[in-house]
């Protein structure tokens, strides 16, 4: 098989491309360019999946990049397990053509369990007295261990987080690089996290946002020269564009002033505050950016909830079932509703009322307890007037082994008017959605002249690539 390297560099457009990215300039000249149909929610875990896959979300099961697990009463996001993912992968497929097919997967979503030959992704330890220890985890142990060891420790507080930046795609290149080198994989799989947090932080038009593209072109072009030394293709993907946000919708707000969301206050005395009760909530909204599951107990209240929820400012389609087929969104794990954001508009996970203590982990980055997902993870709290002697007193109560919460981000409903950009609907122009870059052309029978690649292609892409010599 002919090795390929396939870059995931999120939140990448073909509107961005031009003087300020010569390289991915010069890997399309060699081959391939397209726009790509983006998959609703336009998000990473169920971008990935569709890629991994070849399937809609009402196949392969990834609604979001969490949702509201109904046989256990709780909402989860970001999950790691590869079985989640309904479907043959890519990788499954290959090796089921080739036996001798081997694979690396770096950084990509779905990566525990994952049948490939050598994997590392971001997975901290987490301790029986609360603590967490920041590390990376994969397979085989002696290819993590060596790779951390000549790379160093992976800046984990630059891959999310107020400090999220260059850093964490720079590691996850060099691992790559080294990978190629060391390993030589049929198939390597990367993903380059840079241009979602400026672009998320300040818009996708800001300066800072437009250095942030020059910036990860450099970081391929690096990758490009690796590949053309180890004979390999290299495909550049996205899963998404990023567009402006103006408009925070709090759904839950909505639905708990309405009645339908319950919660169980902490204890007196207590900072554990007001936490989500979803056994009691007759309706819950799982916000994930421009697009919101919502779960409904009651079959009868279906009609009051879809009430109220199209009646919300920044709502722009409330999908029932019907729509929730032709979107391809038609799964059990999906909401018994799902709401759709209009241009700029973006859902927030806020359930507390003013003057309730909200939970303790709201002013936190944790984004496994949050019942949706929170972009001011991304931000320090413009009220802390000092915030970098918070971060060291709350360092220094860690080295003296007390319990600590590093509350340094915005965690009150008018914050999220800080937030620049924000994904989740199927984009306007295809030219500010995903796209398909490659060093060599990745035309298959049935492809419409101008039309763009169905991101559900991906994988008959990659694998036509690979049959070639």
């Amino acid at each position: 098989m002919k090795p390929v390297l396939l870059l995931d560099v999120v939140g990448l457009t073909l509107r961005q491309l031009g003087a300020a990215t010569p390289n991915l300039e010069a890997l399309a000249a060699r081959g391939a360019r397209s726009p790509m149909g983006a998959v609703l929610p336009a998000v990473t875990s169920t971008a990935q999946a569709t890629m991994l896959t070849g399937l809609d979300p009402s196949e392969h099961g990834a609604v979001g990049n969490g949702w509201y697990w109904r046989d256990r009463g709780e909402v989860a996001f970001w999950k790691q397990s590869n079985a989640i993912v309904q479907g043959e992968k890519l990788y499954e497929r290959a090796r089921r053509e080739d036996p001798t097919f081997t694979c690396a997967k770096l950084f990509w979503w779905w990566n525990q369990g994952a049948a490939v030959d050598w994997s590392i992704t971001p997975k901290p330890h987490y301790g029986a007295d609360g603590s967490k220890v920041l590390d990376v985890h994969g397979a085989p142990s002696d290819y993590v261990r060596d790779t951390v060891a000549a790379l160093g420790p992976f800046p984990f507080f630059d891959f999310w987080g107020p400090r999220a930046g260059l850093p964490s795609t720079e590691w996850i290149a060099a691992a790559a690089i080294r990978t190629l080198e060391r390993q030589a994989p049929s198939l390597t799989l990367v993903y380059l996290p840079h241009l979602d947090y400026d672009h998320q932080r300040h818009g996708p038009d800001d300066p800072r946002s437009r250095q942030a593209v020059a910036d990860v072109d450099r970081v391929v072009g690096r990758l490009v020269e690796a590949a053309d030394r180890a004979g390999a293709e290299t495909v550049v993907v996205s899963e998404y564009g990023i567009e402006p946000a103006a408009r925070p919708v709090h759904v839950n707000l909505a639905l708990r002033r309405a009645g339908w969301i319950a919660v169980r206050p902490g204890p007196p005395r207590s900072a554990i505050g007001t936490t989500l009760d979803t056994f009691e909530s007759r309706a819950l909204a799982v916000s994930d950016h421009q697009l919101a599951h919502v779960y409904v107990k009651d079959p009868a209240d279906l009609e009051a909830v879809r009430e109220l929820c199209a009646g919300l400012e920044g709502v722009a389609e409330v999908l029932d079932a019907d729509g929730k087929r032709a979107a391809g969104l038609d799964h059990e794990r999906a909401g018994d509703m799902v709401l759709v954001a209009g241009r700029g508009a973006w859902f927030t996970y806020y359930y507390w009322l003013e003057g309730e203590q909200p939970p303790d982990f709201a002013p936190t980055v944790d984004i496994h307890r949050k019942p949706g997902y929170d972009p001011l993870e991304m931000f320090t709290d413009p009220a802390l007037r000092l915030p970098a002697l918070r971060v060291a007193r709350r360092l220094l109560q860690k080295k003296l082994g007390m319990r600590y919460l590093m509350d340094v981000i915005p965690a009150r409903p008018t914050d999220a008017a800080l937030v620049g950009g924000t994904h989740g609907r199927l984009p306007d122009d295809p030219q500010d959605g995903p796209l398909f870059l490659a060093t060599r052309a990745c035309a298959l029978p049935g492809d419409a002249p101008g039309e763009p690649y169905a991101m559900t292609s991906v994988p008959e892409r990659i694998l036509a690539l690979m049959r070639r010599e």
